[in-house]
């Protein structure tokens, strides 16, 4: 810019550094030309480079070594990076989340709190078999494992209405975010029903403990015991595997009662009174269900006589 101005003008060099503020030096200093051999070197980088698009500077420096140019990864990443061949960073994935209508809930009582989750696996012919499992989170029921080759979010619908239809609605529904689970068409259904969802943090299942357990088991005692051949084989072993589940399997944290039986036994005592102290003690020592025998061994209201407290009666 200056020897152009210089040029333009007709003044001296002394002048036109006084009047861009350059020194004298930087006006007279003439770079030195570059080497064939450079320029070769980065002809040879530029072309590597476009040959694997994907390869970073260490790994254009790696092939070139190996073919007999003597190259550091320094002078590659700047002949790159002057040349715009870097490799961009990969971008994060952004993942879809579903929005919360109730805040995370212990299950409390049967049909309290629902959990839903997808187990993938294949047939022995090779097809691909997706399972939906459905629980109570209460009582461990199983109440549903529905299996298909691919299973859209119309299809949990019509799944999860087959089972309230059978087993009442829940209060809440506890999931991850699948594209299942956070789709509009289950959002508005479930919000025009009243019942709320909790969607868990992405990449953090054991937020859906329960579901994560049974699918566990489920994987475990069936899938893994089985040589499935057929959707309709698939079917009946998995209608087998949730009877064996609800009626046959002992669970420990139910007092290694079956699901049905502490259901039943649950909707046995249901109009017995339970005394707050006993509530409090419950509280206390941690148990996430209550166990069916110290329901039982809770203490009962004393009789009356004309509707009126012992104490009061006299003697």
């Amino acid at each position: 810019m200056a020897i152009k101005v210089q040029e333009t003008l007709l003044c001296s060099g002394r002048s036109v550094c006084r009047w861009l503020g350059l020194n004298r030096s930087t006006l007279r200093f003439l770079p030195k030309p570059v080497p064939d051999k450079t320029k070769l070197l980065e002809a040879e980088i530029v072309k590597m480079s476009k040959r694997y698009p994907c390869f970073g500077y260490r790994k254009i420096t790696r092939k070139l070594v190996e073919e007999g140019w003597p190259v550091g990864k320094k002078l590659v990443q700047r002949v790159r990076c002057e040349e715009g061949l870097q490799v961009p960073a990969p971008k994060p994935r952004k993942r879809r989340q579903g929005l919360s209508t109730g805040l995370p809930q212990q299950a409390q009582h049967r049909n309290h709190v629902w959990a839903w989750d997808f187990v993938s696996d294949y047939t022995v012919r090779g097809g691909k078999l997706r399972v939906f499992n459905l629980i109570d989170e209460f009582t461990k029921e199983c109440h549903c494992i529905h299996s298909d080759r691919a299973i859209k979010a119309t299809d949990v619908l019509t799944v999860l209405q087959e089972a309230i239809e059978e087993h009442g609605a829940p209060e809440y529904i506890r999931s991850d975010n699948g594209p299942e689970f956070i789709a509009t068409a289950i959002q508005e259904w479930l919000q025009g029903n009243g019942i709320k969802t909790i969607y868990i943090d992405p990449g953090c299942p054991w937020q859906n403990g329960y579901v994560e357990s049974f699918n566990d088991k489920f994987r475990g005692e069936c899938l893994n015991r089985e040589l499935i051949y057929t959707l309709s084989e698939s079917r009946v072993i998995f209608a087998d595997y949730q009877h064996l589940h609800n009626y046959e399997r002992p669970h420990r944290s139910l007092g290694l009662l079956t699901p049905k039986a502490y259901a039943k036994q649950l909707t046995s005592l249901s109009h017995q009174p339970i005394s707050p102290a006993y509530l409090t003690s419950l509280s206390g020592s941690g148990r996430a269900t209550p166990s069916l025998c110290q329901i039982g061994d809770q203490p009962q209201p004393l009789e009356t006589t004309n509707n009126q407290p012992l104490g009061n009666l006299s003697l």
